[in-house]
């Protein structure tokens, strides 16, 4: 008898339609001897639909309220799953929250879990129900209602399989699987059946939306089996799991792209120390998360820094940057929205040099220029300009052949 966990997503319970659908698959695999705990997205629009009932009451809505009123999302869709698995002759309960006992931090709309309590799950398993969970949501200490953020729900499910050592955390989502990438730009993408805990943490942090990156953190720390499939088939998925030889084999594993990228240059900054704190600061105080960063030496004396932020932060840097820059002396703030980022992935990549120069020979192949390079043990990614992105991708996706099971530049020859 398996304990698994399942989580399944705002498109996958749209309707009510859908929620018997998932029901009837969920009944199925509890009628196979296993022990199910299920975790609910709210229905697909309804976040964004309570998002706008809350503009319309206040400008900047309280957090607090804006959990309290978030939550009910949630609630809603485990209570239909909880009557539909009912209809189909199953046993099954809805539980929110504060009644799991999934404690978080104090942090209103973007909490952490701090520590779930499987009490009072264990207990509904054992009289043989299917237990529903409502994710995204948790309570913190004094009693207040907290949401996860966007993707909430991921971190939800894996956070209660390494809570209750899960033997598997299947994330049910409206694609296949994991790809080498977005099969709606290069049609050629190949699903992956195993991906390691790194890789994904590096494709969710660069653009991916298969995973939120909190879900997949969790998942390495405890070593939680992840199993992405989709809700309307029965195929195997990718599985994310802990890193192994066949990986390493791998130049490439996936090609990945952001959109939501803009570009800030401070120009003519002094060159001194401390001069960085006083710029990154007042950005890290507003909640703002800068990732590339570049400082070029005009001089002895003077230097010009580029760094990216999130698209959407992108007005908030450059108001706060405009003051700083008077402050500190420097000439002038500039910007640029029209930018994305195209990165390759690989755990490969540590043993086989070349991959970067590999990389930026097709861009320039290609006529596209490189902005920015980062890198890490694992990772490539450049800042081009936003209108090449579907080509960056295409032809880095060819190149690696990714079509295909690539192997190290020696062993294809």
């Amino acid at each position: 008898m398996a304990l698994i966990v399942q989580k399944f997503g705002g498109t996958s319970v749209g309707s009510t339609e859908k929620i018997k659908t998932v029901a009837q698959r969920v009944l199925k695999g509890h009628q196979q001897g296993n022990r199910m705990v299920v975790v609910l997205s709210a229905m697909s629009g309804e976040t964004d639909r309570l998002t706008n009932l809350a503009l319309a009451m206040q400008r900047l809505p309280d957090q607090r309220e804006m959990d309290m009123l978030l939550a009910t999302g949630e609630q809603v869709t485990v209570a239909l799953f909880a009557m539909a698995i009912k209809e189909l002759g199953g046993e099954a309960v809805s539980l929110l929250g504060d009644q799991v006992a999934i404690r978080t931090d104090t942090m209103h709309t973007k909490a952490r879990i701090r520590s779930i309590d499987a009490t009072l799950i264990n207990s509904h398993l054992d009289q043989g129900k299917i237990v529903v969970i409502a994710g995204f949501q948790g309570v913190t200490d004094d009693g207040d209602i907290t949401t996860l953020g966007r993707g909430g729900s991921d971190t939800t499910a894996v956070a209660l399989a390494a809570a209750m050592q899960a033997d598997a955390c299947e994330i049910f989502t409206d694609v296949e699987g994991v790809y080498t990438t977005d099969p709606n730009i290069c049609p050629q993408a190949r699903k992956i059946d195993y991906i390691s805990y790194d890789e994904m943490l590096e494709l969710a942090s660069l653009g991916a939306k298969v995973l939120d990156i909190r879900s997949v953190g969790l998942a390495k720390r405890f070593r939680v089996p992840v199993h992405v499939r989709s809700t309307f088939s029965e195929n195997i998925g990718t599985w994310v799991v802990e890193e192994d030889k066949i990986m390493e084999s791998m130049l490439v594993s996936g090609i990945t792209y952001s959109k939501n990228e803009a570009r800030i240059t401070i120009k003519q900054v002094p060159d001194q120390p401390g001069i960085a704190a006083k710029i990154f600061l007042p950005i890290s105080d507003a909640g703002i998360l800068v990732d590339m960063i570049i400082q070029n030496t005009t001089d002895g004396r003077l230097t010009d820094m580029t760094f990216t932020v999130l698209r959407r932060d992108y007005d908030r840097a450059m108001e706060i940057l405009k003051t700083v820059a008077a402050a500190i002396g420097a000439q002038a703030v500039t910007g640029d929205k029209g930018i994305a980022k195209v990165s390759i992935v690989g755990v490969g990549m540590r043993n086989h040099p070349g991959i970067a120069s590999t990389m930026f020979q097709i861009l320039a192949k290609e006529g596209i220029n490189m902005m920015m390079v980062s890198t890490s043990e694992i990772k490539v990614s450049c800042i081009i300009a936003e209108k090449y992105t579907e080509l960056a991708v295409r032809a880095l996706h060819d190149a690696f052949a990714l079509d295909k099971d690539n192997l190290p530049l020696e062993e294809a020859e």
